[in-house]
């Protein structure tokens, strides 16, 4: 991939609208990386590429439940050239910044312009596959509620706001023995700048996946409390098992929705549509789910954000439920 064959791809893992994904080795050392590689040929492209970055690069400590960033490279025809740390005077940034506010290409069009990111190698593929592949287990559910509230709320500290959370973008890693879930795909994050309260920072472009976005997200007026209706949604579902068709890829994904006849009807919509609406929670099974995990996801999955729970009140509240501790059998 570089000059100096730095990395060598072993295989394509993984390839999406915004990017392929390659299982890749660390020549020096032989261990295992992910390497993704996003085309920067039109402007949007860049600015995906670009909050990406800036998300990854701006946490000051690194989280187990947050993929690693090792480093990213821009690919300017034959020329690999690091992005530096300090990526608000980088050379490669600025070049970037041009091409994505002006329209412009970032160089020949006839040549090839990338980004390279990186990262950490997670060998459990993703959630969504992870869970589907495995009968259900709610000390495991509750271990990877536990690890993904913790994630959110490091990210909200560190004023990341995800906006595209859903189990296609929660990757898992065996390296402990134990999995280990990590929050990935920041190309539709922001960055919110300053050192106030997350939550206090609007938001106005309507983003993310359908199923998973907040009422207020579908209206363009909304916060990082967004992130947490996500959540209670990748919750609900991983509980319940409950899955909807992919209507471009076919793929069965984990997700709850609101059935209108023969059409589902993504839950944040229809709350849209019907504000008074009441959750039926748990939906399949009573005994699936204990009364304090029931309140918990009606506060994760509440209409109004005010009276939603905010990523620092579900860490704490995570750890008190009941459901999937030991002394509680799995649910079969």
């Amino acid at each position: 991939m570089a000059t100096e064959a730095k990395y060598s791809i072993v295989r394509e893992v993984g390839r999406g609208s915004y990017g392929v994904v390659y299982e890749a080795i660390v020549n020096q050392t032989r261990s295992k990386v992910a390497v993704k590689r996003m085309h920067c040929n039109v402007p949007e492209n860049v600015e995906l590429a670009l909050q990406e970055f800036w998300a990854l690069q701006s946490i000051q400590r690194q989280h187990e439940n947050v993929i690693q960033l090792e480093e990213c490279i821009l690919q300017n025809g034959q020329v690999f050239q690091p992005i530096s740390h300090c990526y608000r005077k980088s050379d490669s940034h600025l070049l970037l910044i041009e091409t994505c506010l002006k329209g412009r290409r970032c160089m020949d069009p006839k040549s090839a312009c990338f980004l390279w990111f990186v990262m950490e190698f997670c060998d459990g593929g993703n959630m969504n596959e992870y869970l589907l592949s495995r009968s259900p287990d709610a000390q495991l559910n509750n271990s990877f509620m536990r690890q993904l509230s913790s994630a959110v709320a490091f990210l909200h500290r560190n004023q990341i706001v995800h906006r595209d959370l859903k189990s296609d973008n929660i990757l898992i890693s065996h390296r402990r023995g134990s999995p280990i879930v990590k929050v990935a795909d920041f190309g539709l994050s922001k960055v919110c700048q300053g050192k106030g309260n997350v939550n206090q920072h609007r938001f106005s472009s309507a983003c993310g996946s359908n199923f998973y976005m907040a009422p207020e997200v579908w209206e363009g007026h909304y916060t990082a409390k967004a992130d947490i209706f996500a959540l209670g949604i990748i919750f609900w579902a991983m509980v319940e098992r409950i899955t909807f068709r992919d209507g471009d890829t076919e793929k069965e994904l984990l997700g709850t929705y609101i059935c209108q006849g023969k059409e589902l009807i993504p839950l944040g919509e229809a709350l849209l549509e019907n504000p008074n609406m009441k959750l039926q929670i748990p939906l399949k099974n009573k005994k699936s789910m204990p009364a304090d995990l029931c309140k918990l996801l009606h506060d994760m999955l509440a209409f109004n954000p005010k009276e939603r729970l905010d990523a620092f009140q579900l860490e704490v509240r995570i750890r008190q439920i009941s459901y999937g501790k030991k002394h509680q059998r799995s649910v079969s």
